[in-house]
């Protein structure tokens, strides 16, 4: 059975389109958002979650990113929910420690159907990456949209690291490798006592 999904947005700040295939062989990414750092961050989720992704997100940058990078989390997060079925015979938790030179980030997570998010992932002076700008707290607003769209448990904790590109890197690569590993089918079973996630 294939697990993919495709899904659009449109509101009078953004309008996005979203596809994702969970078993994709190569983690092969399309991103075009208008803030290349950003793009480049979508880029580490679907290669490091194994997924093939394509994101096209049009909005009003001459606001600033906010619009954009939230509602690119909302679209990414529903579309991967919806790809992702009914979770029979899934992993549902995974976590692990992910290291980037100085950076080290803890990333937990549970395909629960419950969201809730733990960010605690702070910065010294917060930097703007790339131009035009990415601003470093966005990636917070990232994952909170992401998770609480997803129905995902999400707890990311910075343990170490003082350049801001290596940190915010860092996250992504964290969650993404997390994301594969719980999405792996090793069962047949919806993986809760419940029968339901």
């Amino acid at each position: 059975m294939s697990r993919s999904a495709s899904r659009q947005r449109t509101t009078k700040e953004t309008s996005i389109t979203v596809s994702i295939d969970l078993d994709g062989p190569a983690g092969t990414v399309e991103a075009s958002t208008g803030l290349p750092f950003f793009d480049h961050m979508l880029d580490q989720l679907g290669r490091h979650g194994g997924f093939d992704l394509a994101v096209q997100a049009n909005g009003d940058l001459q606001v600033d990113g906010h619009h954009t990078v939230e509602d690119v989390g909302i679209l990414v997060g529903e579309t991967f929910r919806e790809a992702l079925g009914d979770k029979a015979g899934i992993r549902r938790f995974a976590s692990g420690s992910f290291p980037l030179d100085e950076a080290l980030i803890e990333v937990a997570l549970d395909l629960s159907g419950r969201p809730f998010v733990v960010y605690d992932v702070p910065f010294g002076e917060v930097l703007p990456l790339g131009d035009p700008p990415f601003n470093p707290e966005m990636a917070e607003h990232f994952w909170q949209s992401f998770a609480t769209a997803a129905g995902i448990t999400l707890h990311v904790t910075k343990r170490a690291g003082r350049n801001t590109h290596h940190v915010v890197e860092a996250t992504f690569k964290g969650v993404s490798r997390c994301l594969r590993d719980a999405v792996r089918v090793e069962g047949t079973g919806v993986p809760s006592t419940k029968g339901s996630l």
